[in-house]
């Protein structure tokens, strides 16, 4: 039962990145298939504690979850990342949500509930599922895509900061300056 498991994993995690390893700021979900640095610079988590390590400074460019996670502890996006994991690329973070099939059609979307995610990281991308928390950003560039929730409250600590996102994805709670 483990290594059907494994494998019913695995396959899950290379569907998944072969449309995570796209930025196409209009419209990421058609992403080309998978290259071999979108695998080794992903990290794909269905832990907490893996989770928690993947969205650090120490992290990834992109992080998918497999599943539904709770913390209950508080999560920090931290680090400069970049598109794909290449440093000649741009500035850019990922947080994947969802799973998808060799289509790019999401089969599956998850939720993340911490009770507090503190993104640093700038131009993190939020992607399907949905946080169940509240979010806090630090950097610029934030984004909600349009297949995100934040189930809780969305603070900026800036106007500028709050002025550079793109919020197209549903919050539930209060969007302001904290």
């Amino acid at each position: 039962m483990k290594i059907f498991r494994s494998l019913l994993v695995a396959g899950a995690a290379i569907a998944l990145l072969s449309g995570c390893g796209s930025n196409n700021a209009e419209d990421s979900t058609a992403a080309p298939a998978a290259q071999t640095d979108a695998v080794t610079s992903a990290s794909i988590v269905n832990q907490a504690d893996a989770f928690t390590k993947a969205v650090s400074a120490e992290g990834n460019w992109i992080v998918a979850i497999l599943n539904d996670l709770t913390l209950d502890q508080d999560v920090v996006v931290a680090g400069e990342f970049h598109d794909k994991g290449t440093a000649e690329n741009a500035i850019y973070r990922k947080l994947a949500l969802y799973a998808q099939d060799a289509d790019h059609k999401i089969t599956a979307t998850y939720t993340l509930t911490a009770p507090k995610v503190t993104v640093q990281s700038e131009n993190f991308r939020v992607q399907g599922g949905t946080i169940k928390g509240d979010v806090y950003v630090e950097a610029n560039g934030f984004n909600l895509y349009k297949d995100a929730t934040i189930d809780g409250n969305l603070y900026f600590a800036s106007e500028a900061i709050k002025e550079s996102a793109a919020v197209d994805g549903k919050v539930t709670g209060t969007t302001g300056i904290k």
